[in-house]
C-alpha cells in the first residue's frame, strides 16, 4: 500500500469546512485540484471499502492489492460518477470490477455467479441487522470463516450492506441483479451467519 500511502500523505492539509461536505461534491473539489477534499473521501470510505474487498475475496493480499487499485483508479481518472449513481456506489463497483478483473485474470471461476434457488421459501429473523451478526462473533478469525462459509454472491450483498452503508436498492443497482433477488440474498445471509454464530456461541 507504499505508493497510495505516499500519494495520500502530499494531499494533507487543513480540512476546514470540507468535512460536512458530500462525497460528490468532495470529488468534485478533488478534481480541481483541492488535496483535501480527497483526504477526506479517502478517511470516509477506507475502512468500509478494505472490510467488503476482504470479506469477499477471503485473502488479505489480494483484498489490499485490489484496494489500492481502486484507489489508484480514481486517482488517475478524471470521470465523476454517471447518472444518479453516488460516489459511495461507484467506489463500490470500480472495486468489485478490479477484484471482478483479478479472478478473470487468474483463470478463477467467477463466483459472483454462482447459482442456486433464490426462490425457496424460508423464515428469516428480520430484526438482526448485518451489523449486529457481524458483531455476535467473539473472535474474527471464526466470523471469517462464518463469511466465507456463504455462498459468494449472498456474501457480497451482506458485506455491501454491511460496510457500505448502501441501501438496497443501490446494491441491487451495482451488482445488476433483481431488487427481490438482492433481498433474497441478504435474508439467506443472515440466516446462515445467524446459525453459524449461535453454534460459535454454543462451543
Amino acid at each position: 500500500m507504499s505508493r497510495l500511502k505516499g500519494f495520500i500523505s502530499q494531499l494533507f492539509a487543513p480540512a476546514s469546512s470540507l468535512d460536512a461536505s458530500s462525497d460528490e461534491a468532495l470529488l468534485a473539489r478533488y478534481r480541481e485540484g483541492d488535496g483535501a477534499a480527497f483526504e477526506i473521501l479517502y478517511a470516509r470510505h477506507r475502512q468500509g471499502l478494505y472490510r467488503f474487498l476482504l470479506g469477499l475475496s477471503g485473502r488479505a493480499e489480494l483484498a489490499e492489492e485490489v484496494y489500492q487499485e481502486t484507489w489508484l483508479s480514481l486517482i488517475r481518472s478524471g470521470s465523476q460518477p454517471q447518472g444518479r449513481a453516488t460516489f459511495r456506489t461507484w467506489l463500490y463497483q470500480i472495486a468489485r470490477n478490479r477484484l471482478i478483473d483479478h479472478w478473470r485474470k487468474h483463470g478463477v471461476h467467477q463466483p459472483l455467479h454462482d447459482s442456486y434457488d433464490e426462490q425457496a421459501h424460508a423464515l428469516a429473523d428480520e430484526t438482526a441487522d448485518p451489523e449486529q451478526l457481524l458483531s455476535l462473533s467473539r473472535d474474527s478469525q471464526r466470523l471469517d470463516a462464518a463469511l466465507q462459509a456463504l455462498p459468494a454472491d449472498q456474501r457480497e450483498v451482506f458485506l455491501l450492506r454491511a460496510y457500505s452503508d448502501l441501501d438496497l436498492p443501490q446494491i441491487a443497482t451495482l451488482t445488476e441483479t433483481p431488487l427481490e433477488t438482492v433481498k433474497s440474498r441478504l435474508r439467506y445471509a443472515q440466516q446462515k451467519l445467524r446459525r453459524l454464530l449461535a453454534e460459535e456461541v454454543l462451543t
